[in-house]
């Protein structure tokens, strides 16, 4: 990956004394080292995916302690690197995007979670939900519960979050439970600052290893019939000792507030926006204090039940705070308020949405229901002006400007995927529409305008996978569709296994863009090394993609006994489009895959303009395509923008007073990709576009030829 981290790192080896300051995840990422990790792991996602990122690049420095980090090719090799804890008093954390990534690591968190744990064992989730999110909307409290492992929330304040993560290791070795530690992309990027600690080495490390395995233990194996006494000792043993941890060391936070008689239990990923939405009614300052007694829960699962009935008895009500659907904690909190038969009337999904993220906004409307019922004292004059104003700006926006014409998003300028769907479109105004299984990446933005290609999503790596029902019942061939990242996370073995197995007579495309471009661009087993990556710099190859120095998606695919394989460039939308009829309409009964091989732009960015000022302060000629529009030649059909959904290829006034329809224009912005000329040929449209080669710092010969070839174009221009 390109993108480096030198500053993060070197905030990671700060020591006592000294002051951390920056985003969220990045204090969680210094917490584990004060912490005595041993080994790191994970599948990089949002909103976590800079924990990972920024370990893999500090190895160097990781190394001096002892810690292990390692890049995972999914999330469930990453929830197996927890085993090592299963014998081995040895810290372990991991790290992925959840809801999805929970779900592909579930098989191996609930082999670990039945055992139990002797070292203590971290899972730090990118809990992806609400306004921001790009996921299924569902929690990762269903997987606490079910297979009996530690949630924690932490209140999205640098020093708390920092604390929660050390507490996390030994609450976790305490109970013998792997632990969860959820964050909201908010709480992910919430900026602060905290004391530091010292790096602790762990004892056993990369530095000093093991003498010998530990002994033989039937009882750490999730396999019959020890399952079953596991079962007992979550329930007899670990949840109680769990329970004792968190009221000694009080990790749930306790709020006074001068209105006692009420009292609101509050997630801790929720304390910041509900005392907003507090200060909204006049019921908290802009310093946090809260006139309204609050139980921060930092740890969601499992609930101290004294704790939450010495909380609510004696008051006149209580609201419960919990995002998202179904209410666990709210039906958590009921059974243990009438198993000690304490009669505090209790609020939560009727006051507040039963779904969907809780706002500021969304939380001061369930407060002022809530404010109604009880506490009649409070003014809500300004809250419900302030609710009222919103509301009525909105309304005020939608009748001035009217229906707000749709902004969906869409790939990158040069991506090197749109190609291909250029390329589908034509190919499917010969063939005829096919049913395209779409999956999890960069490419998954083909289902928007102009493209609208994709009828599935059924996970990372599953699209070949997901066409196997569909597929013997279409008329046409499908073709799926899945990025080089999908295809060593899953795909491999979960779609090209299966086709091949089954001998399925199926289309797959594969996207060769050397990473996986979605989650940030991290290098995977096909990416280019470094030295290819300088050679063609050197050679000042940069209108050439890097990904073909690698072939191991191909040498792979031959390996498993593919034997219809094409690899195609993405930027020759012509031979693509053959290539795709081809795959269509062959008369070859099997699997037929196509790499469409074309590097990320954003990576072929990175790399080339420091490249480029370089050779730019050396004085050095350096040469940019750059396509444009002849104003004179267009038609204003606008077929090429239905055809390409480039950002920098866009309508501008028609300079021609007696012509209507606007023309097309490339702004700046353009890389250069060539994708307009290519399209241009491919569906033969207008000849309209130009290509220039715009050059700086150029050799004598060429100012020559400039000189003399100015004048006679404008001759030809006037003539």
């Amino acid at each position: 990956m390109e993108v480096q981290f030198t500053e993060e790192i070197e905030q990671l080896k700060k020591g006592a004394g000294q002051t951390f300051q920056g985003e969220g995840i990045l204090a969680i990422t210094k917490a584990l080292l004060q912490s005595g990790v041993a080994y790191i792991g994970g599948y990089q996602g949002a909103p976590v995916s800079h924990l990972l990122d920024v370990m893999v690049q500090a190895k160097p420095y990781v190394d001096t302690l002892g810690v292990h980090v390692e890049a995972c090719a999914n999330e469930a090799s990453a929830a197996a690197m927890l085993g090592a804890s299963l014998h081995y008093p040895l810290r372990g954390c991991v790290t992925w995007k959840s809801i999805v990534g929970t779900n592909v690591a579930a098989d191996a968190l609930s082999n670990l979670a039945s055992p139990g744990v002797v070292g203590g064992a971290l899972i730090v989730v990118g809990e992806d939900y609400g306004e921001g999110a790009s996921v299924i909307q569902e929690r990762t409290h269903a997987y606490a519960l079910k297979s009996t492992m530690l949630l924690l929330d932490p209140r999205p304040d640098l020093p708390t979050m920092v604390r929660m993560v050390e507490h996390a290791f030994a609450l976790s070795e305490a109970s013998n439970m792997p632990a969860i530690l959820e964050l909201r992309i908010r709480a992910c990027h919430v900026r602060g600052r905290f004391e530091c600690k010292d790096n602790v080495a762990p004892a056993w490390s990369t530095r000093h290893p093991i003498d010998e395995p530990a002994g033989f233990d039937y009882m750490r194996l999730a396999h019959p019939p020890v399952t079953f006494r596991h079962e007992k000792l979550k329930v007899e043993q670990r949840i109680p000792a769990a329970q004792r941890y968190i009221a000694e060391h009080r990790l749930n936070e306790h709020v006074a507030g001068d209105f006692a008689d009420v009292g609101l239990i509050v997630q801790g990923g929720l304390y910041n926006a509900t005392l907003r939405a507090l200060q909204q009614l006049g019921l908290a300052d802009a310093f946090g204090a809260s006139r309204v007694p609050l139980l921060v829960l930092n740890v969601t699962f499992p609930l101290v039940p004294d704790e939450v009935v010495a909380f609510c008895a004696g008051k006149r009500a209580v609201g419960v705070l919990e995002e998202g659907s179904p209410e666990y904690i709210e039906k958590d909190v009921v059974a243990a308020m009438r198993r000690a038969d304490v009669p505090t009337p209790l609020h939560g999904k009727d006051l507040w949405p039963a779904a969907g993220e809780y706002t500021v906004e969304v939380i001061a409307q369930g407060l002022v229901a809530f404010a109604e019922h009880h506490l009649p004292q409070v003014d809500l004059t300004a809250a419900r002006a302030w609710l009222a104003g919103n509301r009525a700006r909105r309304d005020d926006v939608a009748k001035a400007m009217g229906p707000l014409p749709a902004r969906p998003p869409g790939f990158c300028v040069g991506c090197p995927e749109r190609p291909v769907f250029s390329a589908l479109k034509l190919a499917q105004a010969e063939v005829g529409p096919v049913h395209v299984a779409a999956d999890i990446g960069c490419h998954a933005l083909a289902t928007f305008e102009p493209f609208s290609s994709g009828h599935s999503i059924l996970g990372y790596g599953m699209s070949l996978a997901s066409r196997a029902g569909v597929s013997p019942m279409m008329q046409r061939r499908t073709i799926a569709i899945m990025g080089d990242g999908g295809f060593w996370h899953n795909g491999l073995l979960t779609g090209v296994q299966s086709a091949l197995f089954n001998g399925d007579d199926a289309v797959l495309l594969i996207m060769k863009n050397g990473y996986t471009s979605a989650t940030g661009t991290q290098d995977i087993i096909s990416t280019p090394d470094d030295e290819a990556k300088a050679a063609a710099a050197s050679a000042g190859t940069l209108h050439q993609s890097l990904a073909d120095k690698n072939q191991t998606i191909e040498t792979t695919l031959k390996g498993l006994g593919v034997q219809w394989l094409r690899t195609v460039h993405t930027y020759e939308v012509d031979v693509m489009r053959r290539t795709l009829e081809e795959a269509l309409t062959s008369d070859f009964t099997g699997l037929k895959v196509i790499v469409a091989e074309g590097e990320c732009q954003l990576e072929r960015q990175r790399r080339i303009r420091p490249w480029i000022a370089q050779r730019l302060k050396c004085g050095e000629r350096v040469e940019r395509v750059k396509y444009g529009v002849d104003e004179d030649v267009c038609n204003g059909d606008h077929a090429c923008i239905r055809l390409s959904g480039c950002p920098t290829l866009t309508l501008k006034d028609n300079p021609d007073p007696l012509k209507v329809d606007p023309v097309a224009t490339v702004i700046d912005g353009c890389v250069g990709c060539g994708l307009c000329g290519a399209n241009a040929h491919a569906a033969t449209l207008c000849p309209s576009f130009y290509r220039a080669e715009v050059v700086r710092n150029p050799k004598w010969h060429e100012k020559l030829l400039h000189a003399l070839r100015t004048p006679l174009v404008r001759a030809l221009q006037t003539a």
